[in-house]
């Protein structure tokens, strides 16, 4: 009979309740851990898969640009064999724009530099020496395209923009010994040609200078 009197004590009473609880407690503990791992494995699923895809994209884009520099480029033409002198006289070249030749001594600024006024050949022909790709256009080309190749060059260190008016083709682009024309910003030679010539496999001079020549 003591013993069932003690479990109707009130300390008794007071004891269950405390451990009740602690019961519910634990329950919401174990509850509270269950979905804290669970979000934590989810955020790391996560975070695997879009570290493998990030991963994956960067692999695609380098075998992108590997194939860019390797393979040729169609409609381009080349020439060998281009003498590098400084000379501070004319250069008369043989094709227009130039792409090699004889030149300035001081090159044409060409560290993402857009010029809308025409600058010296023999000194963007420095440039090319150096690595740069020139951008060039006369009034046929489309505003929408100037635009366009002009926002690619302004981002583009080692690449230089000018008009030439006496060019044949609208827009033509040149790096030293190669030169390709295009119809449209929008070509995807535009981008190949950038990614396998600006400080390309052709640079006479890798690594001179773009900055600290003429500034136009």
């Amino acid at each position: 009979m003591a013993s069932a009197k003690n479990r109707n004590t009130p300390a008794a009473a007071r004891r269950a309740k405390l451990e009740e609880a602690r019961r519910k407690e634990r329950a919401r503990e174990r509850r509270s851990r269950v979905v804290t791992i669970t979000a934590a494995v989810v955020v790391l699923a996560g975070l695997v898969a879009g570290g493998g895809y990030l991963m994956s994209a960067a692999d695609e884009q380098d075998k992108a640009e590997e194939q860019a520099r390797t393979s040729p480029v169609t409609g381009e033409k080349s020439w060998d064999d281009l003498t590098q002198d400084h000379v501070e006289t004319p250069v008369d070249y043989p094709m227009n724009p130039p792409v090699g030749g004889n030149h300035d001594p001081v090159w044409m600024n060409c560290d993402a530099d857009v010029y809308t006024k025409a600058v010296p050949d023999e000194n963007a022909v420095h440039s090319l020496e150096h690595g740069a790709v020139w951008v060039t256009y006369n009034d046929k080309a489309k505003d929408a395209d100037v635009k366009a190749l002009s926002e690619r060059v302004a981002k583009t260190p080692y690449s230089l923009m000018s008009p030439v008016a006496d060019q044949k083709d609208p827009l033509m682009l040149s790096a030293w010994g190669k030169q390709l024309t295009v119809k449209s910003a929008t070509d995807a030679r535009v981008a190949q040609f950038f990614t396998k010539y600006v400080q390309g496999a052709q640079t006479p001079e890798p690594g001179a200078a773009c900055s600290g020549g003429v500034a136009g």
